[in-house]
């Protein structure tokens, strides 16, 4: 029998490559999508990593990219929307283009992948979505498009499961604490970083941060036989930092 296949975007990323190497691990062939550094990514992985450059925006591109993965493998079982930004900026002073791209990253980016995903497991016969969340779509964040976005993948997420269903896919939600990958380092100085790590930390009933590895053990859950029925639901990974809505 084949092995399974996901496809994971920002795959070239701190925390789409802790996805792969846990699929990876668990028997999974993994298309690593990215606009750049999937071939640094795929080689560091080893194993069946495929490198695939796309952007999540762009319909043609996405579409070209699902190709490329069923030319490669035959079939995509899982997939997982893990490709986001998040550019500084509050309501005052927020410019319609980098409210259009936080947008058009963490919410058409998904839409489209499960788009141009739908003939694979319609053919198949089934799938699984994971997408990559936040805590922020419950109490707000620092960023209002990245809130904005999280909770509108949310509402996908719902109207997804119930479209693709009847096909046997199942479609959920990882929903992630604060972590220190670069995603988030890039955003802040060493020290800002620190007091913002100190909060959430302090704000955990666990007393601790979320790690890509975390995140990364929620995702194989749902993207394996074990989940199957599971759908339409939110996993906060959050060291229960969820329930303090104002930890920014």
């Amino acid at each position: 029998m084949n092995a399974p296949v996901a496809i994971v975007t920002g795959g070239a990323g701190a925390l789409g490559k802790a996805i792969a190497s846990v699929l990876l691990g668990d028997g999974f062939r993994v298309a690593l999508l990215d606009r750049q550094g999937t071939e640094h990514a795929a080689a560091a992985l080893g194993g069946e990593a495929l490198p695939v450059q796309a952007d999540v925006t762009d319909d043609e591109s996405v579409r070209a990219a699902v190709e490329q993965v069923n030319r490669t493998w035959g079939r995509v079982d899982a997939l997982v929307n893990n490709a986001g930004i998040e550019p500084a900026h509050s309501l005052a002073d927020v410019a319609p283009d980098t409210w259009r791209a936080t947008l058009e990253v963490n919410l058409t980016g998904p839409a489209l992948m499960i788009k141009h995903c739908v003939p694979c497991w319609r053919r198949q016969g089934g799938g699984r979505v994971v997408s990559i969340g936040s805590r922020v779509w419950l109490g707000g964040g620092w960023t209002p498009a990245y809130s904005a976005s999280k909770a509108g993948l949310v509402g996908l997420t719902r109207a997804a499961c119930q479209e693709l269903g009847p096909l046997g896919v199942t479609v959920n939600i990882v929903a992630p604490s604060f972590m220190r990958t670069p995603f988030n380092t890039q955003k802040a100085g060493d020290g800002l970083l620190a007091e913002h790590a100190g909060r959430f930390a302090a704000a955990s009933p666990l007393g601790r941060l979320v790690e890509p590895a975390d995140v990364a053990n929620a995702v194989a859950f749902l993207v394996s036989d074990r989940a199957a029925a599971i759908t339409g639901e939110v996993l906060h990974v959050a060291a229960g930092t969820q329930l303090a809505p104002a930890v920014h």
